[in-house]
């Protein structure tokens, strides 16, 4: 995968993770992690269940709060974020889909993908609503703007929902497992449409169990375990030749 950078051929980092420690009670989730994304780069986040991978998008959300260190996400701080106003700005700059769609399940496609820029935002709902109909086609689901999210199929729910996660027009996306509760063939609909993100330079951190997608499609990889990063390198270099004993050991029970 060839490194992606912005149009200024700056390689500033629009995110950064600087010694992040998290526990929830006893439970030490997150102990001293670090990593730059670069601008329209595509990072993968792997490792066993259990290992922080999913609670680090959250605190880059700021949907968690972090104990110790510092996160920054373009030009928020959001280790120093607390009001409703900076979070609603943040939101807007970083955008998460989660494994379950959360979907609203009395709202059409269209009202779903809708709601947040003319809810928070506060958007001219005729241009939301035509944004919208864009965003849905982008996700190959023209056709499907009345449906309810009942009379969709999984796959087709959570296309939806990263189609509402671009309607907020964010610099950053963050995946969190969202193909883990799919079956096969709509698992593929989805990554299809992650691909197409990330090839148009959508800067993406993607938490997956799916390892060729990932070494397909990242520029770097990260291995974690036990709320630490044990590896990190270009997929390539990771997945082909692992320097850790733990990498290697996990990567063959999976591969």
């Amino acid at each position: 995968m060839t490194h992606r950078i912005d149009a200024t051929g700056s390689n500033v980092p629009i995110v950064r993770v600087l010694d992040v420690h998290k526990s929830f009670g006893a439970v030490e989730v997150l102990r001293g992690i670090s990593f730059d994304v670069a601008k329209g780069e595509a990072v993968c986040i792997i490792g066993p269940s259990g290992s922080g991978k999913s609670t680090l998008l959250r605190c880059i959300n700021g949907l968690v709060t972090i104990d110790r260190g510092e996160i920054f996400v373009a030009l928020h701080a959001v280790h120093r974020l607390h009001k409703d106003v900076e979070m609603v700005a943040l939101r807007k700059d970083v955008s998460i889909v989660f494994q379950q769609y959360n979907l609203f399940p009395h709202k059409t496609a269209l009202e779903n993908v809708m709601m947040a820029p003319i809810d928070v935002l506060k958007q001219p709902r005729r241009e939301v609503e035509e944004r919208a109909y864009a965003l849905l086609k982008k996700v190959r689901l023209s056709g499907k703007e009345q449906s309810y999210p009942g009379e969709l199929s999984g796959g087709q729910q959570q296309r939806v929902a990263i189609a509402r996660a671009l309607a907020m027009r964010p610099q950053v996306m963050l995946f969190d497992e969202v193909t883990a509760a799919l079956d096969p063939e709509t698992r593929k609909e989805v990554l299809a449409t992650i691909r197409q993100l990330i090839e148009e330079g959508m800067t993406s951190v993607l938490v997956t169990h799916e390892m060729a997608f990932a070494r397909e499609i990242a520029d770097h990889v990260y291995f974690t375990d036990h709320g630490l990063i044990v590896e990190d390198g270009p997929p390539s270099q990771l997945f082909a030749a692992p320097r850790k004993e733990r990498t290697r050991a996990f990567l063959e029970q999976i591969l």
